[in-house]
């Protein structure tokens, strides 16, 4: 039930009739007591800047999950963005912090690493292969680097792409270091010394 107390959560995108996490988040918000709702907002892109600051003037605004067509959008209206949205580009997750600036998050490759980590898999110090530099790509590359990994090799037919993708991890982690995959397909290889960042 929808309280005066009940804390908003917006899911911002277009258009809404695909949105799935009202039906996730709602149903367990409900069952583990949490005064919290998922509500669907549908915005153009063009109203999309205007409107993110509008709903964070909300009081009682909890968060915004961002989706298509804004994730990439968003990365320039926040006012912090971490490490996985600066090399994703990309963000899907907004919250206001104490001060009143808008904090950004991408939790696409978080979920990836959880599954495979629930699988058993061991990712310290692994050597992975991430096929695809778009925004789910870059995102999970970004939480594989979180997790430690000790190689990972890039492909993407977009090459420009895929360098885009190395060029940001390697900014982002500087230990990161390049070296060319001998292939004659777009790809590119990038170690990194395994260590925690935010």
């Amino acid at each position: 039930m929808i309280r005066g107390t009940t804390s908003l959560i917006a899911h911002i995108g277009y258009p809404t009739h695909a949105f799935k996490a009202p039906m996730i988040y709602n149903p367990y918000f409900e069952q583990a007591g949490i005064d919290a709702v998922v509500v669907p907002m549908g915005c153009q892109a063009q109203d999309y800047p205007a409107f993110l600051r509008a709903v964070f003037s909300l009081t009682n605004i909890r968060g915004a999950l961002i989706t298509m067509p804004h994730k990439v959008s968003t990365v320039g209206l926040l006012d912090e963005a971490s490490a996985t949205v600066q090399i994703a580009g990309s963000c899907n997750a907004v919250r206001r912090s104490d001060d009143g600036r808008l904090v950004g998050d991408m939790f696409d490759g978080a979920g990836f690493v959880r599954g495979v980590q629930r699988k058993g898999l061991q990712l310290a110090g692994a050597t992975v292969l991430v096929v695809g530099s778009g925004g789910v790509g870059s995102a999970i590359a970004a939480s594989l680097a979180a997790a430690g990994i000790g190689a990972i090799s890039l492909y993407d037919v977009n090459t420009a792409s895929c360098e885009g993708l190395g060029a940001r991890l390697k900014s982002t982690i500087p230990s990161c270091r390049s070296a060319p995959v001998p292939t004659t397909r777009p790809a590119m290889t990038w170690w990194s010394t395994p260590r925690p960042w935010a």
